[in-house]
């Protein structure tokens, strides 16, 4: 009888469960990025690639888990839209760095910049910070260090986007060719992107402690 209250009133913690899972594999899917990215042009790329493709399914399937709970969930811990939009936000973080790794797969060797090293660990860096954010949803009343997280995660995609910046200023201004620029500009992008869905899922936390605090 208590496990059917449990799923009926959904009292247990599954969700946090599940959203924290999600932003694991993300932090994981941003290890096996800087893999592949080290990998390139040596027999290890293969591994390194199927690593970071085996993170991402498991992330789908946690986001389809999350959908299966929400439907056989009559309340949940926190709102539905907030778990969703979570959720939603980590999934774009292993479904990004994979479409990076695929690029990284057919550009030329000689184009695994070291400046692309950098927007990786900056990856790492925001990966890290969500997996500590997500796992605060448990305690939403210590909303000075949910503001910390987010807030660091708000300086590293400040940060990501200045040197962006750089990054094409010296594409266009440089005595680069027309193919190098359009292979980096791609990946370079790329790496922004999956560095601004930390931050979009970091924000959904803040939002959300708001709410209850």
């Amino acid at each position: 009888m208590s496990n059917f209250l449990k799923k009926v009133l959904g009292k247990d913690d599954k969700f946090y469960v599940l959203l924290e899972a999600s932003a694991e594999e993300a932090r994981t899917s941003a290890r096996a990025l800087s893999k592949v990215h080290a990998a390139i042009g040596t027999p290890g790329f293969e591994a390194a690639l199927g690593e970071l493709v085996v993170s991402r399914r498991k992330d789908k399937r946690l986001g389809l888990s999350i959908t299966e709970e929400l439907c056989a969930t009559f309340v949940t811990p926190l709102e539905r839209e907030d778990i969703e939009a979570l959720a939603n936000a980590l999934y774009k973080i292993p479904k990004t760095a994979e479409k990076i790794a695929e690029r990284m797969a057919i550009c030329p060797t000689q184009f695994a910049a070291d400046i692309v090293t950098k927007q990786v660990r900056m990856l790492e860096q925001a990966t890290d910070v969500l997996v500590g954010l997500v796992a605060a949803l448990r305690r939403l009343s210590d909303m000075e260090r949910i503001r910390d997280a987010y807030e660091i995660l708000q300086t590293i995609e400040g940060d990501a986007d200045k040197l962006m910046v750089g990054l094409l200023r010296d594409l266009y201004q440089g005595a680069v060719d027309a193919k190098e620029v359009v292979i980096l500009k791609d990946i370079y992008e790329l790496l922004e992107r999956a560095i601004d869905h930390c931050r979009d899922a970091g924000k959904v936390v803040f939002q959300i402690a708001l709410k209850y605090s």
